[in-house]
């Protein structure tokens, strides 16, 4: 069995994989059913409101729009958390259980053992914003129906092509929140206590967030991976804003290496106690 069929194996029967993806699944019909109750919605939408209301106007007029909302409510802090919980069990939560030791005992190499645990701890997390899209486009369907998307810059776009920028917002939200695994791997290489790596990997992040809300330290904004979360919205554009959306993946790629460049130096020399 390969390394990455393992470690996916391990994650199918731990509980909390399930814990996950179900209140993933969970999300956009919660955000769903309180915008169909609301008594501030309106059937049609009403896009000169502000506030909330304008938020649940804009969901209520277009089923599609409950994709693009569960995006943004939970790409800045849940989805890094849910990828600091799954970057955080590859090395240390496997210490703690007394796993690890056991796993490096056999004729394996480390760079390779390390590389299989970060690839399924990014792809329990695509899994998660997979099941978060279709439960989306379920619930939005349902409740709202879906018509022709308008953008941010008041041009219309077809259902297809709607659904395609969609797509293509969830896979930049893969590739960014593959940035949090490879810092809580990174943290899990140096503790043997999974909860320590995942609070430790959420307080750099939070650190990030404050640091990118200054404006005395507006200078550190382009090297932030927290600052290009959200750079999926330009997406919805017409054209499309390119330009922020390479920095961004660029950014995140420049992190990704470094983070786990980082984690395979620790991890290498690392003496395995449990």
């Amino acid at each position: 069995m390969s390394h990455i069929s393992r470690e996916f194996a391990k994650i199918l029967f731990q509980k909390r994989t399930y814990f996950g993806w179900a209140g993933l699944l969970l999300v956009p019909f919660l955000v769903s059913i309180a915008v169909h109750f609301s008594p501030g919605t309106r059937g049609h939408g009403d896009f000169g409101q502000t506030g909330g209301d304008f938020y649940f106007g804009i969901i209520a007029a277009n089923g599609l729009y409950v994709a693009i909302g569960s995006l943004f409510a939970l790409s800045a802090f849940l989805l890094p958390l849910l990828a600091a919980m799954a970057g955080s069990q590859t090395i240390a939560g496997e210490a703690e259980r007394g796993t690890l030791r056991t796993v490096l005992m056999q004729p394996v190499r480390r760079g390779a053992v390390l590389l299989a645990k970060w690839f399924v701890a990014n792809l329990y997390v695509a899994i998660g914003l997979a099941i978060l899209l279709v439960g989306s486009l379920a619930a939005g369907g349902a409740f709202f129906g879906f018509k022709p998307m308008l953008l941010l810059t008041a041009d219309t776009v077809s259902i297809g092509e709607g659904l395609w920028l969609i797509l293509l917002a969830y896979l930049f939200v893969v590739v960014a929140m593959a940035v949090a695994v490879s810092l809580a791997l990174a943290f899990s290489t140096l503790t043997d206590s999974g909860l320590t790596a995942v609070a430790a990997a959420m307080v750099f992040i939070i650190i990030m967030l404050v640091l990118g809300n200054l404006e005395a330290l507006a200078f550190l904004k382009p090297y932030l991976f927290t600052n290009h979360f959200s750079a999926w919205i330009n997406l919805f554009r017409d054209p499309i804003a390119w330009a922020p959306i390479r920095e961004a993946l660029v950014n995140f790629a420049v992190w990704i290496a470094g983070l786990s460049a980082i984690a395979w130096l620790i991890f290498r020399r690392k003496d395995i106690l449990s």
